[in-house]
């Protein structure tokens, strides 16, 4: 095969894999992809062609490698579908889209409040949490969605009561959340009306929130943010509602898709479903397994900051280099029978959290919440049976997962 009729064939397949079509199942697709090899992906939208890899190895090196800057840019398009009165805050970039020494400067801040310490103290009110949502389904009437009713109040609830956002807006900010995601749906897709407008809306009332806790502090994250001073450094106000903006999304988002990948997984293999009923241990097993089978992120990127080689491809700087993480995570090459679903295997590699400085921060709730989620779902639902196989898909292609898992509903709390 030619390079053309490779990076022709490539445009194809990712064509088919934008195609909502494809959402139940995008893994032979993905498979296609990986087979051909690293591919020159050339877009109108985009200033130079350029490169798909999705191969383990090739994607694990250019999360490593520092001439790979995580600064995608995409403010520009933004900024000229802003209204004339929106905050400043919706031009600051979220730190995961930044480069050291901006980057390794606000980590630094936010993991100062952020802190495992924090994050350890949640683990008995996300186990209250799960009960009382389990509980609620077992006095309804109806089928368990599992994704409605568990995988995304959640996460959801556990974010914002961190961040000391009222239970009253909690819909609210889901609502918001959902459409800014469109902003992150892979291959650098120009912004929507409808993702410009949860991103504002997001900021306007983050901007209020903020401003109550600098005039009033709580026991929260968010005045914890506030009162951060490392080295006589703090985040301006700008910094303050991005971060707490890119945490409310990542904080729920992601998590929702990992509980409900995972809950599918086990429904769809029973075996597992019951050896992890009987062994709770386990769940970490299934916790990681789930991230590389089917994770909760399909895509990543990055811009390449000098004219270089990457995988045998040419490349002029400004040129997007696009992870297909959920297809190196299936690379035969990395490992051993990859379409199956197996919580056993002596090592489990993925990339789902990222790798080097952009690891992921919030990587320890998301497996928290996760663990406990998943060991009490399987312990109290009787009848382990999908009602649809395979469920409806939300139509996003890197934040990839159910809008629905029915089940039978859960048993009342022994």
């Amino acid at each position: 095969m030619t390079a053309t009729t490779r990076d022709h064939t490539l445009l194809e397949l990712i064509g088919m894999l934008i195609d909502p079509a494809a959402r139940p199942d995008p893994y032979p697709l993905y498979s296609r992809i990986r087979e051909l090899g690293p591919s020159v992906l050339d877009l109108a939208l985009w200033e130079n062609p350029g490169i798909v890899i999705s191969s383990y190895r090739e994607c694990e090196a250019v999360l490593r490698d520092p001439r790979m800057s995580s600064q995608r840019g995409r403010d520009r398009n933004l900024a000229d579908l802003m209204p004339s009165g929106a905050p400043s805050s919706v031009r600051q970039r979220w730190f995961l889209s930044l480069d050291p020494p901006d980057h390794t400067r606000l980590r630094r801040l936010v993991s100062a409040a952020f802190t495992a310490r924090r994050i350890g103290r949640l683990s008995e009110r996300i186990s209250e949490l799960v009960d009382e949502l389990l509980d609620r389904a077992a006095e309804r009437d109806a089928p368990f969605d599992i994704v409605e009713d568990l995988a995304y109040p959640l996460p959801m609830t556990v974010i914002c009561e961190m961040l000391g956002v009222p239970a009253a807006d909690h819909e609210q900010v889901r609502d918001w959340s959902s459409r800014l995601t469109r902003l992150i749906d892979g291959f650098g897709a120009p912004p929507t009306g409808e993702s410009v407008s949860g991103l504002l809306a997001l900021n306007v009332y983050l901007n209020e929130l903020i401003a109550s806790r600098q005039a009033d502090p709580g026991d929260d994250l968010v005045s914890a943010l506030i009162a951060v001073r490392e080295g006589g450094d703090s985040l301006s106000h700008d910094e303050l509602v991005s971060i707490v903006a890119l945490l409310l999304v990542a904080g729920h988002e992601t998590t929702v898709n990992l509980i409900a990948n995972g809950a599918l997984a086990l429904l769809r293999h029973p075996d597992h479903f019951a050896a992890l009923r009987e062994n709770p241990q386990l769940a970490d097993a299934v916790v990681e397994e789930t991230l590389r089978y089917d994770p909760p992120v399909h895509i990543t990127a990055r811009v390449a900051t000098e004219d270089m080689e990457l995988s045998g491809v040419r490349l002029r700087r400004g040129a997007m280099v696009v992870l297909l993480l959920a297809a190196a995570h299936r690379d035969p090459g990395e490992t051993d029978n990859p379409d199956a679903f197996d919580p056993y295997r002596p090592e489990i590699k993925h990339l789902a959290f990222g790798l080097g400085p952009h690891y992921c921060l919030g990587a320890p709730l998301a497996r928290l919440e996760a663990r406990l989620a998943l060991t009490r779902l399987v312990q109290r639902l009787p009848e382990p049976a999908l009602l649809q196989d395979p469920p409806p898909y939300r139509d996003h292609v890197n934040l990839r997962g159910p809008l629905s898992i029915t089940v039978p509903r859960p048993s009342l709390r022994a």
